[in-house]
């Protein structure tokens, strides 16, 4: 979900049928592993995804599978 656009915990919560608390414990696992960034606007607290970690894991990817050709 956070692929298409930045999402805040409640309103992933809802698509999930969970509480928010829950939501946000997971949200903040992901943050301190550094698979998504948060941003604060007002009242409100919006996730999205870091990319620049998925890019490196990619570029991992690809290296490690060109070195075995």
């Amino acid at each position: 979900m956070l692929r298409d656009r930045d999402m805040s915990a409640g309103e992933i919560a809802e698509a999930f049928d969970l509480k928010n608390a829950t939501v946000s414990y997971h949200l903040s696992l992901l943050k301190d592993a550094g698979l998504i960034i948060s941003k604060k606007e007002k009242n409100y607290i919006y996730y999205k995804l870091n990319m620049s970690v998925f890019e490196e894991v990619i570029s991992y990817i690809l290296n490690f599978t060109k070195k075995g050709d």
